[in-house]
């Protein structure tokens, strides 16, 4: 039982190390500040600076002439881990938890797009879809029963550090048909590394190191995507994201076996987006994402044996945003949003990557410094949902009682996301 434990965490440690948008405990939506501050509704369609390749290669041909976009996102994310107990012949034993068990990062983003005439564009995009680590290692400690006259262990095999981070380099181009249909292709190079580990001071056996990955990778994927405009004031946007079934490389060691290889299928990201700028100061917009999670059915290992090591039963994601973008002055742009964002998890949850739909609530605005210079600030608060759940471990199995492997936890996960963005106009 143990040996299939740490089968499952492995897999979990590579899939989060190399996905470009693998986020089953938490979502990071930080490719541009201008995005961010309406929460990425219709930013396949928009088009009002380089960010736009994130999400859409046909938009570049609503450009007219050369744009650059880089900027810095924060992002404090928030995961509490409460009440890790399980029942066993003693009763409930309890090992308490963890009321900030994630990493803030700072993700940095870069965009270009080089209009060559009224018909082609090209462009090239560097930015991260998941950037984020937890850590609940302080539950690891044994816990006391019988009044402190003997001590068992905590699910260790569950327990520890998880840290991701992932990066993607684009290269698109678009064609314009006519005034009203255009369309865009592009490649995605995406790399990924990360770090896990498991493990915890087990009664009688001493610290006990049940895992310790440290993998990278690199694949490849790509993007389709379409512009369609009635007029210059509405327009609507769709692209369709195809991910790789990724191939992590790393030594990964569980009890003297070493594998070179993890294989995932990834999903695919589908999104539509329309824009409408209802008066000459007001603009509507709006996005429907879907991830087909269900794609992700299994992780198998491979070198020096192939090996089916988890079976998944993720469901299907849907994100809706809507947002608007209101123009005060010629020095100043606000805009605001709110997302809907459907938590992955279906029939398996985790203690390391908690997941539950999510709201955000955001605001931005762009400060125009000159004809060719602005500056755009976003910022998100991302609320999650108290979840329940119970996660099986092989370590707790040993304890007397019939359901001492079942480990019932509370996680909820929350973030803020702090961005500043610089534009310029050739």
């Amino acid at each position: 039982m143990m040996k299939n434990f740490n089968k499952t965490l492995l897999a979990i440690a590579v899939t989060l190390a190399s996905s470009q948008a693998m986020a089953a405990g938490f979502q990071l939506n930080s490719q541009s500040a201008t995005g961010i501050g309406r929460a990425f509704a219709g930013d396949a369609v928009i088009a009002d600076n380089a960010s736009v390749l994130a999400r859409n290669p046909a938009a570049m041909a609503l450009f007219d002439e050369k744009q650059l976009s880089m900027g810095l996102v924060y992002a404090d994310v928030q995961v509490q881990v409460s009440d890790v107990y399980i029942n066993s012949d003693f009763g409930e034993i309890h090992y308490g938890g963890v009321d900030d068990a994630a990493e803030a990062k700072i993700i940095p983003n870069f965009y270009y797009i080089n209009p060559v005439n009224d018909k082609f564009a090209y462009g090239i995009a560097m930015f991260s879809n998941f950037g984020t680590g937890t850590d609940t290692s302080d539950l690891s400690s044994p816990a006391s029963i019988l009044g402190g006259a003997a001590q068992v262990p905590a699910p260790v095999d569950l327990l520890g550090k998880t840290e991701v981070s992932t990066y993607n380099l684009n290269f698109s181009a678009s064609y314009r048909f006519n005034d009203h249909f255009s369309v865009g292709a592009g490649v995605d190079i995406i790399y990924g590394t990360g770090v896990l580990t498991r493990g915890g001071e087990v009664p009688g056996a001493g610290q006990l190191d049940l895992v310790d990955v440290d993998a990278t990778g690199v694949a490849f994927g790509g993007i389709l995507g379409a512009v369609y405009e009635i007029n210059a004031d509405h327009r609507f946007g769709i692209s369709y994201r195809f991910s790789p079934e990724f191939t992590a490389d790393g030594t990964v060691n569980y009890l003297g076996q070493d594998y070179q290889e993890i294989n995932i299928p990834l999903p695919d990201i589908f999104q539509v987006a329309g824009f409408h700028q209802l008066t000459d100061k007001f603009a509507f917009h709006y996005t429907a994402q879907l991830t087909t999670w269900g794609d992700f059915d299994e992780i198998s290992v491979s070198d020096p044996a192939d090996v089916q090591l988890k079976h998944y039963a993720w469901d299907d994601s849907w994100l809706f945003s809507i947002g608007g973008t209101y123009t005060l002055n010629d020095t100043w742009t606000l805009r605001a949003g709110y997302m809907r964002d459907q938590g992955v998890v279906g029939e398996i949850s985790s203690i390391s990557i908690p997941d539950s739909d999510r709201q955000w609530y955001t605001a931005g605005a762009t400060y125009n410094l000159s004809k060719h210079t602005s500056l755009d600030f976003g910022l998100a608060f991302v609320l999650g949902e108290d979840v329940d759940l119970i996660e099986m471990s092989g370590i707790t199995s040993s304890i007397p009682g019939a359901d001492s492997s079942m480990v019932h936890a509370s996680t909820r996960s929350d973030a803020t996301y702090f961005s500043m963005q610089y534009n310029y106009k050739f």
